[in-house]
């Protein structure tokens, strides 16, 4: 994977010279204005020839008719074609998945019971799954495509802003028709790469929050045993036993998303807010778009290499680096609560089980399909740095105080540490053990305490600053 923290290369040094280039290359060959390849000093407004437009025009929508329906009738609406994205994520598994067998379905629901049971007496948080069930990975594909569409689109839609960004105003008018064909062509393309990214990732996962996120729908906990099975045959444990660390786990998350209301919105939208900021460089696009003959337009594999050459790079702003912060130090406080907690509940229960956690671990912290594909759709790298240091803090936790002080931390997001407790967490403990103690017994109190002690500052500096302006009319 890259050195940098989102997977991109940072351009940051080159951009001065690539601003300067472009200008100088613009002053050299007008056409460099010209991204879309229409002729100059035609009869056109501006320019531009609408006789050249209409080929091209024309060329794009004989294209875009002939991919299996895309662009005609019916086209599917927005910055990602979800339907392109489906297709493709289920040609990828094939056509040899086998539907869950009455077995399987028995042995997620007889392992997920077993899981809830020890779990009781390892959190105080009750059970937050409605129903378990056992999925295909066509099931997975089906049940979180709805969050991929909430996760995928801010970034498509910057995607797809590309078309219009260096075109002449005066040029928008005769190219509104052909925008709106290129805006199709932009959501194929980036639900092709969806579709393949969610093919692959498909094969890989074990549950619903296996990469983190809560994907799939709330109150569902979710197991796939054919990746599952296939996880098992290069571990020298059962695969039994597996099932039921795994069906733990997976019980351990939905505990967690049901029974502290905010913490799902504050994940998606994290890494919403992250996306949404976002500013692309096209300029590689552009410079590939340069003199285009309009006529190669209508070769699928010409346009195919012009995209190619034209991949996009954000530039990573303050706001997204503190948002990216955020989201690794909530994912490691998640992942190392879980951990935890499924920990002391097993026990010596599953004799492998801490070796399980470790494979996972790893697993999760060497990169697999979820940081790749997250680091080609949605510009971040999903991977929880800080994962060994939030299980610790948990685990003194459970240790040093009482269960009860351990998840109430889980109230509010305020009363969670941040990445700085997580590196030296003496200081946030000694909170919750000390004079914080009883506070974090009842935290919404605390919560309470907290913002009525700010507002009496608030009111207190009021009027003080009242008293200053009046202090000049009295000594007058």
């Amino acid at each position: 994977m890259s050195d940098t923290p989102f997977g991109f290369s940072n351009r940051d040094d080159d951009e001065r010279k690539r601003d300067e280039d472009a200008a100088r290359g613009r002053a050299e060959n007008p056409s460099a204005s010209n991204p879309f390849g229409f002729a100059i000093g035609g009869s056109g407004v501006g320019g531009f020839d609408p006789a050249q437009l209409g080929q091209m025009l024309t060329s794009i929508g004989q294209m875009l008719s002939g991919m299996g329906g895309v662009g005609g009738p019916g086209m599917p609406s927005g910055p990602v074609n979800y339907d392109v994205a489906k297709r493709l994520a289920r040609q990828q598994l094939g056509a040899s998945v086998n539907p869950i067998s009455q077995g399987q379905a028995k042995a997620v629901a007889d392992a997920s019971h077993l899981a809830e049971l020890w779990l009781d007496a390892a959190t105080t948080l009750p059970a937050g799954a409605t129903r378990t069930v056992a999925w295909t990975g066509n099931d997975w594909i089906e049940e979180t495509l709805p969050t991929w569409k909430r996760l995928c689109d801010p970034v498509a839609q910057q995607i797809s802003s590309m078309w219009t960004a260096s075109m002449p105003e005066e040029a928008k008018e005769y190219a509104a028709p052909m925008l709106g064909m290129l805006g199709q062509m932009g959501g194929l393309a980036f639900g092709s790469q969806l579709g393949q990214a969610l093919g692959q990732l498909a094969k890989e996962v074990l549950t619903s929050t296996d990469i983190g996120l809560p994907l799939g729908p709330s109150g569902t906990a979710a197991l796939l045993p054919t990746a599952i099975s296939e996880f098992s045959a290069g571990l020298e444990r059962p695969e039994s036993e597996i099932l039921v660390f795994l069906a733990a786990r997976e019980a351990a998350h939905q505990r967690l998303f049901a029974h502290v209301p905010w913490l799902r919105q504050q994940v998606l939208g994290t890494v919403e807010e992250y996306s949404r900021g976002i500013k692309m460089d096209f300029s590689s696009l552009e410079a590939a778009a340069q003199n285009i003959d309009p006529a190669a337009l209508a070769d699928p594999a010409r346009l195919e290499e012009i995209l190619a050459q034209g991949s996009f790079e954000p530039q990573t702003t303050p706001e997204q680096k503190a948002a990216l912060e955020r989201l690794e130090t909530l994912l490691a406080l998640i992942e190392g609560w879980v951990e935890v907690v499924v920990t002391e509940a097993i026990g010596d229960r599953l004799p492998g089980a801490e070796a399980l956690s470790e494979t996972l671990r790893r697993r999760r912290a060497t990169g697999g399909p979820a940081e790749q594909t997250f680091a080609t759709l949605v510009g971040l790298e999903l991977r929880p740095r800080k994962l060994r240091e939030a299980a610790a803090l948990w685990r003194r936790l459970t240790t040093d105080a009482r269960m009860e002080q351990r998840d109430g931390v889980w109230a509010h997001p305020d009363l969670l540490p941040d990445s700085t407790d997580l590196d030296s967490p003496a200081g946030f403990i000694d909170r919750v053990m000390g004079g914080g103690a009883t506070a974090f017994d009842d935290p919404l109190a605390q919560l309470a305490e907290t913002e009525a002690r700010e507002r009496a500052e608030r009111e207190q500096g009021r009027k003080q600053a009242g008293e200053g302006s009046d202090s000049p009319k009295d000594q007058s």
